[in-house]
């Protein structure tokens, strides 16, 4: 038997004893861009019962950027002097009128990075004013705080950031509080769980009696993690399971944590799809707040505008599937997205017009 053939025989077997487990209709979702990206890459959901049907959640850090701070990095980018310095996803989303790209297109200064500390190296070897667009859940928050400190201590007085930063466990209260949403276990996502750690999500499921698992990211491990959720429900339990314990702890990773409670402090934030959620992001704290770039270039936070027919904001909270969207594939492909989840190698709309057509 190749490799191939033990790989499918073993996943049918998972998906077999999936069936047997779920004795109800039940929907569940993954609330990580790379879930939703492997879901469809293997097409895990075609080989499920139809008893189980799975949502993807707002997991991809680019797409759940507001429009508003998108239109905010956008004015940044036009302010003369000014290098933006991003992750690549960032330069093609839509604001209300443009985006990185085609601000560069127009002359502006977008650097592309790998690291946040390629804008702090940046920041010291030119004249120009590098602004860091600190996007990302915590997975990516610990370094942009450590590249923030090392700007500090450097004493650069031509580096900012703006910070668009988001924190996942208020999102996931706004995410249950959502009229037009209805989840019965959620596929908690591996990279972050890594930083915040198993315990962040005890008094959540507590709270709502709603089971949640961690889970890896190959496709046996993302069924694995659907299995216990099934189980779950049909016991009638709702806890805490890490499925993945060789990478996922209790407390999480405690010195990058130390690293994001240095520089930052939790503060309400837009996300797309969940509009202004309590806490659900993170501001500079007092020490480090003349690295704000909004403040230092007098930019006040824009409302933003969505294009009217783009339904990210829905596919993000899973009140909507990707290709229930008018303009999935018609009017937005990856060639001319209309919004992010198009764009993003994590976006669930990409992810099914990659794989599924």
């Amino acid at each position: 038997m190749s490799r191939r053939e033990e790989f499918v025989a073993r996943t049918r077997a998972l998906a077999e004893e999936i069936a047997r487990a779920s004795d109800r209709p039940v929907t569940l979702m993954e609330v990580c861009g790379t879930h939703a990206h492997q879901f469809a890459r293997y097409g895990l959901a075609q080989i499920l019962p139809e008893q189980v049907q799975l949502l993807s959640g707002p997991g991809c850090p680019v797409c759940v950027t507001s429009a508003g701070e998108i239109d905010a990095a956008l004015m940044l980018a036009r302010v003369p002097g000014v290098t933006i310095a991003t992750f690549g996803d960032m330069v093609r989303v839509p604001g209300s009128d443009s985006t990185l790209a085609h601000e560069r297109a127009r002359g502006a200064d977008v650097r592309v990075m790998f690291s946040p500390m390629e804008a702090v190296e940046l920041a010291q070897g030119c004249g120009q004013q590098v602004v860091l667009l600190g996007v990302g859940f915590e997975t990516t928050t610990p370094g942009v705080a450590v590249a923030v400190r090392e700007a500090k201590r450097r004493g650069l007085r031509n580096f900012s950031i703006m910070s668009a930063a988001k924190r996942l466990m208020p999102a996931l209260e706004a995410l249950v509080a959502a009229e037009d949403v209805a989840v019965h276990g959620l596929l908690a996502p591996g990279h972050v769980s890594t930083i915040i750690g198993a315990a962040a999500y005890r008094a959540f499921v507590a709270e709502h009696s709603l089971p949640c698992v961690i889970a890896g990211f190959e496709p046996e491990q993302i069924l694995r993690g659907v299995l216990a959720l099934v189980r779950q429900l049909a016991e009638g339990r709702a806890e805490v399971e890490n499925a993945y314990p060789g990478v996922v702890s209790e407390e999480g990773n405690l010195k990058a944590l130390a690293a994001i409670d240095e520089v930052f402090e939790p503060a309400d934030s837009q996300w797309r799809g969940l509009g202004l959620i309590p806490l659900g992001g993170l501001a500079l704290r007092e020490e480090y707040a003349d690295l704000d770039a909004l403040t230092r270039f007098g930019i006040e936070m824009p409302e933003g505008r969505e294009h009217p027919a783009c339904r990210c904001g829905e596919v993000l909270r899973g009140a909507i599937r990707p290709p229930e969207c008018g303009a999935f594939g018609r009017a937005c492909t990856p060639e001319h997205p209309l919004g992010p989840c198009m764009v993003s190698s994590e976006g669930a709309c990409a992810a099914a017009w990659k794989y599924e057509g």
